[in-house]
């Protein structure tokens, strides 16, 4: 099947700088035409193949044919989750619970798809995007995520808001804006998987983006100043914020 087409300029991303390329993500329930398949001799997690987008640089597509060692599958509704992982003994035996109890606990927040209505998931850096991507997923250092989150809030005045668990970080970056419409962050640092892996920097930023909200971002990321003087240093920030004082009092002399 044909993927909708990319219909507007996301390059705006390619100009600020990150280390590794946004990438675009696409569940489908057919198979997706002209992109290759990730290879069938790779074994690795649902993170480490968003990651292998970002590091090959090459659109690709996961499929429920493909191998995956975590429980990718089991948030993108292609498998079930195993008895002894629903029960809640793996996060006790790693530590991050006290009680199974615990870990089963969490299972009511994390989001996953429907069983069988993705069989294929699409990446594509940025760049190479040729389809309109239903999330759209950054990874930052601190200061190129206050950019993009104030480019969420610029022109809605919406809050930043950041959900995550402990484990199971894949379903809060790719399932959950897709299924709420909701821009999220976090740390990869905060989850298990993700921190374990050593996959980023412990001072990275994963803002994840859902289609509803492409427009919006990137029509201010082009409008807003991307560098904010008050940002440069201490005096810059003290400076800026008495003139603007300034001149609100003088304006408010002569209304």
């Amino acid at each position: 099947m044909k993927l909708s087409p990319l219909t507007q300029d996301l390059s705006i991303f390619n100009k600020l700088g990150f280390e590794h390329p946004p990438i675009g993500v696409k569940f489908s329930f057919f198979r997706p035409d002209g992109i290759e398949q990730l290879s069938m001799d790779k074994n690795l997690s649902l993170c480490e193949i968003f990651k292998e987008a970002q590091l090959t640089g090459t659109p690709f597509y996961f499929s429920a044919e493909n191998n995956e060692t975590c429980v990718g599958k089991v948030i993108l509704g292609m498998n079930d989750m195993a008895p002894v992982g629903r029960s809640g003994q793996i996060g006790v035996r790693l530590g991050v619970f006290k009680e199974a109890r615990n870990n089963y606990n969490l299972y009511k927040y994390v989001q996953k798809m429907e069983k069988g209505v993705v069989n294929y998931v699409a990446f594509s850096p940025v760049d190479k995007l040729s389809y309109d991507p239903d999330v759209l997923v950054i990874t930052a250092n601190p200061h190129q995520a206050e950019i993009v989150l104030r480019a969420v809030t610029y022109s809605t005045g919406e809050m930043y808001t950041s959900l995550t668990t402990p484990v199971l970080g894949c379903s809060w970056f790719l399932i959950y804006p897709f299924k709420t419409g909701k821009v999220n962050y976090l740390m990869p640092t905060l989850v298990h998987g993700l921190s374990g892996r050593k996959l980023y920097n412990d001072d990275t930023v994963i803002i994840s983006i859902p289609h509803q909200w492409l427009p919006t971002v990137t029509n201010n990321l082009q409008e807003m100043k991307i560098e904010l003087p008050s940002h440069i240093d201490k005096e810059h920030y003290y400076a800026e914020f008495e003139q603007i004082l300034r001149d609100l009092e003088k304006e408010s002399q002569n209304p």
